[in-house]
């Protein structure tokens, strides 16, 4: 135990070493450069004739005021006027290839999304006799999913300064829904297991694509435990409940650390039976709501997640709480690349992978492409960092826009199993650092 702790000290030094370095060489003197006009005498006239024609540092990219303790007066304001946060942006796009999205594409792709959900739609209503007033959905180019779409770059999945994070997360949090569905990879395994079978819900968190009125998609991440529920000592990382808040968290540490590698994610009370079985079509999702002894709407995922209805999560009576994640542009758009971790955890209550007992494993990690060659090792590192700070073991891969390449950004995703355990550091999620920087 006392080695262990011996380490864990060492680790921290060493960080913190490095921190005060960056802090002393490269980020101090660009402090010190911006504000060194203000340091002028208060009696100097030039600087009082300068004033109030120059621009104010402090002011030029903040984000504008957030629907979740982002107004005036918050924390998060006030960190992202820090002059830190106002440093140019990234180097300006030197072209198309710069851009994930080719605007007039992308455009052609979602009318035609629009105009088919249309049809569909109208043919439902037709199936069961209702009548509808409302008019067909009209894509609308202002709307704040598809400037984020036609915002990501090679730099990240949306700009330092950019005013449209703010509005999506303020869509996201009020728009009406207009249909709720499984997600694609739940949809692919219905049915594939034995529900008498599972006996523990095993972890894995039941979401739901959500859709709004302006067309735009959301996954939906119900509240499945207390806010401040902590991760037993005794649960292994891949069998632990995930959490909702967990990814609105990691979304404004990725944001505060100028990753900017998480979608935007944010916060919401959702009408489970207005909002969800009201709207969606799909029959099996319709078929899984039923009422609790407490008269709480509750509903649950089909097989092979969770079965059973005590593994269920249930409104207030209909309001529950959830996270909801803006959705990256259409595959068929944009194409990624799924690639598992060369750090990937061994999901087995016994086993280890190479890299947990070889201490030198980073050098044949070095050997193989595509680390040998581009900056993918160091986003790797990027992200382990990322995931000590949050807690999230459970990294077992990594996905990348197909359009960027080998050195494109590593988008961070499902970040649900993160923040479990507030006094723990687990060290071993630093081995991408611990063994590729000695």
């Amino acid at each position: 135990m006392l080695g262990l702790r011996r380490d864990r000290l060492l680790t921290l030094l060493l960080l913190g070493a490095l921190l005060a370095a960056d802090l002393y060489f490269h980020l101090g003197p660009r402090v010190r450069r911006r504000l060194r006009p203000r340091e002028r005498p208060p009696g100097c006239p030039c600087a009082r004739r300068a004033a109030p024609s120059a621009p104010r540092p402090a002011a030029r990219h903040v984000p504008p005021a957030e629907p979740d303790g982002g107004g005036p007066g918050s924390k998060l304001r006030a960190l992202f006027a820090h002059p830190l946060y106002n440093e140019p942006e990234e180097p300006p796009l030197l072209g198309p290839e710069d851009s994930l999205l080719a605007g007039p594409e992308a455009l052609r792709y979602y009318r035609r999304k629009v105009a088919r959900w249309n049809r569909r739609h109208k043919i439902y209503k037709e199936q069961l006799n209702l009548t509808s007033l409302d008019p067909p959905l009209q894509l609308r180019l202002e709307t704040s999913w598809v400037q984020f779409h036609l915002g990501i770059s090679r730099h990240g999945l949306y700009s330092r300064s950019s005013p449209v994070v703010s509005k999506l997360l303020h869509d996201m949090r009020h728009l009406p829904t207009i249909s709720a569905d499984y997600s694609q990879d739940e949809k692919a395994l219905l049915g594939a297991c034995d529900c008498t079978q599972i006996v523990k819900p095993s972890g894995v968190h039941l979401k739901l694509v959500l859709r709004f009125s302006d067309f735009g998609k959301a996954m939906f991440k119900p509240m499945r435990q207390l806010r401040d529920e902590e991760t037993p000592e005794d649960f292994f990382y891949f069998i632990d409940f995930q959490r909702h808040n967990a990814e609105i968290a990691a979304f404004h540490l990725d944001r505060i650390l100028d990753f900017r590698r998480v979608p935007p994610t944010v916060g919401r009370l959702v009408n489970v039976t207005k909002e969800i079985l009201e709207v969606t079509k799909n029959e099996i999702l319709q078929s899984v709501f039923f009422l609790s002894p407490a008269s709480n709407v509750c509903f649950f995922a089909k097989c092979p997640y969770l079965c059973k209805t005590e593994y269920a999560v249930c409104g207030n009576p209909h309001l529950l709480e959830g996270s909801l994640s803006a959705f990256l542009p259409s595959l068929n758009l944009a194409p990624r690349l799924s690639v598992p971790s060369p750090w990937i955890r061994s999901y087995s209550l016994a086993g280890k992978e190479e890299w947990e007992v070889n201490p030198l494993y980073c050098d044949t990690v070095k050997q193989v492409y595509p680390h040998s060659s581009s900056g993918r090792l160091l986003n790797i590192i990027d992200m382990a960092i990322f995931d000590f700070l949050t807690g999230n073991m459970d990294r077992h891969h990594y996905e990348t826009f197909s359009k960027f390449g080998d050195d494109g950004f590593l988008i961070h995703l499902d970040n649900a199993r993160g923040f479990g355990r507030h006094s723990h550091d687990e060290i071993s999620i630093l081995s991408p650092l611990s063994q590729c920087c000695r």
